[in-house]
């Protein structure tokens, strides 16, 4: 059977797209509740319930959470297939299961998910308040932390569309950081163990989807989770999921995202990490923000521009309305853009993408001058 095909029985098929809130999970942790401890951990800021999952007995544990921010969904949809794929007897579950101890938590951020906003309810990004842990739910992530002791932390969030792996033009659909415990940015051995899973996972991604991952920037704050865990000896990885192309609905990404988890857990849970080095680590191209969604090389053919524009650089804006996400195209930069890629590029010096770019579809669809 192919992986394809592999993944895609297991996929939760039910849940989908980019607005992912608690409602949608719940049937989900419903149906898992027989084969794995769902628990309620404490409250948002608007009193919505924060779960989390916990499956295997084995003596290595790991601590995952995802929406941390609200408006980054696609690791919590492959949070849910991870969950299925345990429970459905998926490769090497059950010796995974006997190795290593999980707690999940799907959906940090409730309140923010609800919303669709990066902030929680009082307007606070979570991932700057690891020290003073102010809101509800930094005090859940702490809480939990210091009590299960982990031995190794995923730290799941979303990156924009604006990241290239490097300066090639490939998107960076995975990016991946071991972060620093001070501003030095020394190898500690917590960050040497977290730098060496993710050269083993960067390894095994190639073969699926080369040339499009990427280095998250590491530099330090102690404000931030994963630094302040870090800080506390824990080796902690963060996960990017990104843009893949054509694929705003992130399905695509979804499963990059579910393979690289399931791969981390098996090197975890075999020991596999001892033959990969910082240096590997290195080795892997560092996100740069080369990307627009869509590109339009000589605009000053389009009507109602300056005649010395050069290009339009334009990004979506990701807006709730009526229970799902729009993409509202909004130029972000005009002049000369040289060197920067579109996931769509238009070239008005071209007649027949011209004529595109000037119909009412355009206008309606795709660009937004204001």
């Amino acid at each position: 059977m192919d992986i394809d095909q592999e993944y895609l029985n297991i996929k939760v098929a039910a849940v989908g797209g980019r607005y992912l809130h608690r409602d949608h999970i719940l049937p989900v942790l419903q149906k898992l509740q027989a084969d794995c401890r769902v628990e309620t951990l404490g409250y948002s800021v608007n009193g919505l319930p924060v779960e989390k999952i916990r499956m295997g007995n084995g003596p290595v544990k790991i601590l995952m959470w995802s929406q941390m921010h609200g408006n980054e969904s696609t690791t919590t949809k492959a949070v849910l297939d991870l969950l299925m794929a345990m429970n459905s007897g998926y490769g090497n579950a059950s010796e995974l299961l006997n190795k290593l101890s999980l707690e999940i938590i799907p959906i940090l951020n409730p309140d923010g998910a609800l919303s669709y906003t990066r902030v929680n309810a009082n307007g606070i990004d979570l991932n700057r308040d690891a020290q003073d842990r102010t809101q509800p739910e930094s005090k859940i992530l702490r809480a939990v932390f210091e009590k299960f002791s982990p031995d190794f932390c995923f730290n799941l969030h979303d990156q924009r569309t604006i990241y290239s792996a490097g300066k090639d033009k490939k998107p960076a659909t995975l990016s991946f950081l071991s972060p620093a415990a001070d501003p030095k940015r020394t190898v500690t051995e917590s960050r040497l163990k977290g730098m060496r899973l993710i050269a083993a996972v960067h390894k095994e991604l190639q073969r699926v989807i080369p040339g499009q991952i990427g280095r998250y920037d590491d530099s330090f704050n102690a404000n931030c989770v994963g630094d302040a865990f870090q800080m506390l000896g824990t080796p902690t990885v963060l996960f990017e999921a990104g843009h893949f192309q054509g694929d705003y609905e992130r399905e695509t990404t979804r499963r990059f995202v579910f393979l690289a988890l399931w791969k981390a857990l098996e090197l975890i849970a075999t020991d596999s990490l001892v033959s990969n080095s910082e240096k590997a680590y290195l080795s892997i191209p560092e996100n740069k923000k080369y990307f627009f969604d869509i590109l339009i090389n000589n605009a000053h053919l389009l009507d109602g521009q300056p005649k010395d524009i050069g290009a339009l650089g334009i990004l979506y804006q990701e807006q709730l309305q009526d229970g799902a996400i729009i993409f509202k195209p909004t130029v972000e930069r005009r002049g000369n853009l040289e060197g920067y890629y579109g996931h769509v590029t238009y070239d008005c010096a071209k007649p027949d993408e011209l004529l595109l770019l000037r119909s009412d579809y355009a206008r309606a669809h795709l660009l937004h001058f204001n």
